[in-house]
């Protein structure tokens, strides 16, 4: 194997600064393909099926060693689903395979028989699956599949004036000659290895270049979990919260916040025992112990917590029910996926714990130059939150404190046992999700284009249901802000609020979602939060969410995917797929769910080939807007004729009646 500059990558990896340009191995590989896929999450998969039904030549590459991110390697194997949506399967071709899949796999949409979906199934099906509809997909469009598990970007080049992106060096890991298997140790203790060229005690390593096939275009995908191609290329973008604004006007935050993302979560699965378990206590847990609660009192039930996310149940207990939840109680071999707020949620939100690092915080700790790319996350908030999650389990088990409702609510139930073991539903020795569920990352801002010309972003407006008829608005927002806010969600009376004299009337409630010209796909969910904390540490006693951060929160109307939030500035050939598309924090608490990620990636996948067929650049779909783009029309109708659909049933500006859709 190569052997890196070790000196200097030491210093990166302690999070000094070095001016000098780091030399880049030469590579044990070089491959070629139509699309470079990084992150094998539900978008990525997406994008890859996509292309691969198109006959493209597809890499696919994934820190973990399984594909579908949130359905298995973040071990959230339960479908966040709209009621509606659900009833009329009005979902990406993909998506609807996926489901039926899982049907065929277990005789039954739901093994887990959870309350909180109406499909719970275990995290390593969910990668099984998503590799047979790979391989099905490669094989009906002749597409070709290279698939690089436990791989990261490492690096990438540029042609002359930065505005294409003409390889990418990676590095793909394995376990060392008498080192551990893969999955054995925790992320934190992996992650910083995974990102330098040196072979460890514990991996060994492999170089790949990649690259287009003999000098024609190609695509770089970025549907990583945290926006990792964005932060590594710099391209312009925001994290955290946005400031308050006419289009965003629940911000909790005047100026706005990057250290305040929504909180991340490592999952683990627990299994129902018929007697009482050794439960032994981390020696961590005197300092998470005071986070952990049932959160709201009709909550306040062990056995309505674990059937929530019960992800397999063998046998069907008593129906019973709870706060008004019905479910059926636990039984012997139940097993249950815990993702809870006030359990295994970790929330930083301050510049000195924060997850994801802002760009000042990448620059100072050396990521942005040549060589210096560690993945761009703060390894010691890994740490405390696998900790953390572990912490849970305890309290869950063993537990008789809850920071919110005081004493009295929370009692042992030892009946329990934590599961483990490469062989276990998550697949690692420790027990934890192979990666923390992201439920957001860094977000592009797209490029200027009509009506949007500081660049494109979907903001809080464009797809809440909010009456906004709380005072706070008109108080929060100055005169001529808040003016520009009530014309915004007037629509087709936004003129006639312009000239008003008065605003002190009740403002017009919104009845649809912005209806985008440049749609590509669709989703549907409520604009769900789980704020940062206030203070640091997250855990520290007392402590209390971001002040207003759920202002935001509540229902939202069906809503689409422009094609312009998928399209970074000053990279042609670079596309954006996930949660890290041009979205407002708001926004992007809705944009976050399965169904979703898969419809962004279908239609990133379907951009490229059309993309690649007609020798046209995305941005070139788009830039006309709102004049009318014809090539942008037959991409959009071959979605339609594909099954993916780029709008709800009867969406139309002269349709303003969206309040059954729930």
């Amino acid at each position: 194997m190569k052997k890196y500059l070790g000196l200097l990558s030491t210093l990166l990896i302690t999070g000094l600064s070095s001016s000098a340009a780091l030399a880049t191995p030469e590579p044990d590989r070089t491959v070629s393909c139509d699309l470079l896929v990084v992150g094998g999450g539900l978008a990525g998969t997406a994008t890859a099926y996509e292309a691969l039904l198109g006959g493209k030549t597809v890499c696919l590459t994934e820190l973990t060693d399984w594909v579908g991110g949130q359905i298995s390697s973040q071990g959230t194997s339960a479908l966040d689903e709209r009621t509606t949506q659900r009833a009329q399967l009005f979902y990406s071709r993909g998506y609807l395979e996926l489901r039926d899949r899982i049907f065929q796999t277990y005789g039954k949409l739901n093994p887990g028989e959870c309350w909180v979906s109406v499909s719970c199934f275990l995290p390593k099906d969910g990668h099984l699956i998503l590799m047979e509809m790979l391989e099905t997909a490669a094989k009906r469009g002749k597409g070709t599949l290279h698939w690089y598990p436990n791989t990261v970007v490492k690096d990438l080049d540029y042609n002359g004036d930065r505005t294409l992106i003409e390889g990418a060096i990676a590095i793909q890991h394995q376990a060392a000659p008498n080192a551990p298997p893969l999955n054995t140790r925790f992320l934190s203790q992996t992650l910083e290895d995974a990102y330098t060229y040196d072979d460890s005690e514990d991996l060994t390593k492999t170089i790949i270049e990649f690259t287009s096939p003999q000098e024609t275009p190609w695509y770089v995908i970025d549907a990583t979990e945290t926006g990792e191609l964005i932060g590594l290329t710099n391209v312009p973008h925001r994290l955290g919260i946005d400031g308050r604004s006419p289009l965003e006007p629940s911000s909790a935050s005047e100026t706005g916040d990057p250290y305040c993302t929504q909180g991340f979560t490592y999952t683990f699965a627990m299994e129902a025992m018929d007697s009482p378990q050794p439960q032994e206590m981390p020696e961590f847990y005197p300092q998470y112990a005071p986070y952990y609660s049932y959160e709201l009192e009709r909550l306040a039930s062990f056995d309505l917590v674990f059937t929530y996310r019960r992800i397999w149940s063998p046998q069907t207990g008593e129906s019973t029910r709870f706060g008004g939840i019905g479910f059926t109680e636990p039984t012997p071999g139940d097993i249950a996926m815990q993702n809870w707020t006030w359990g295994n949620d970790y929330r930083p939100g301050t510049s000195v714990d924060n997850f994801i690092y802002t760009r000042d915080q990448l620059q100072a700790t050396g990521q942005l130059q040549p060589g210096g790319w560690m993945g761009g996350l703060r390894v010691d908030a890994l740490r405390k939150a696998e900790e953390h999650a572990l912490g849970f389990y305890y309290w869950l088990v063993a537990g008789t404190t809850d920071s919110q409702l005081g004493d009295g609510f929370k009692e042992p139930h030892p009946n329990y046992r934590f599961l483990s073991g490469l062989d276990s539903p998550m697949g690692t020795a420790h027990g934890l999700s192979k990666y923390p569920y992201m439920r957001e990352g860094r977000r592009i801002i797209g490029r200027p284009s009509w009506a949007h010309p500081d660049g494109f972003t979907i903001w809080e407006i464009d797809i809440s249901r909010q009456g906004y008829t709380d005072d706070y608005y008109q108080q929060a927002l100055p005169p001529e802000e808040y003016r520009a806010f009530r014309a915004a969600i007037a629509g087709l009376e936004a003129i006639e609020v312009l000239q008003s004299d008065s605003l002190s009337n009740p403002p017009q409630r919104r009845t649809r979602s912005t209806i985008f010209p440049d749609a590509v796909g669709i989703g549907h969910y409520a604009i769900d939060f789980h704020p940062c904390m206030t203070e640091s540490p997250p855990e520290k006693p007392g402590n209390t969410e971001r002040e207003g951060e759920r202002r935001g929160a509540g229902r939202a109307y069906p809503f689409q995917i422009p094609l312009r939030a998928m399209i970074p500035q000053q990279l042609d050939n670079f596309l954006i797929a996930g949660k890290s598309i041009a979205a407002s924090h708001i926004a992007a608490a809705a944009y976050r769910v399965h169904s979703f990620e898969w419809s962004v990636g279908a239609a990133a996948g379907n951009t490229v080939v059309f993309a690649l067929e007609n020798e046209i650049m995305p941005y070139e779909l788009v830039d006309n807007l709102p004049a009318p783009e014809p090539q942008l029309e037959v991409l959009q109708q071959r979605l339609i004729n594909q099954g993916n659909p780029i709008a709800f049933p009867n969406t139309s500006i002269l349709n303003e009646d969206w309040d059954n859709w729930q």
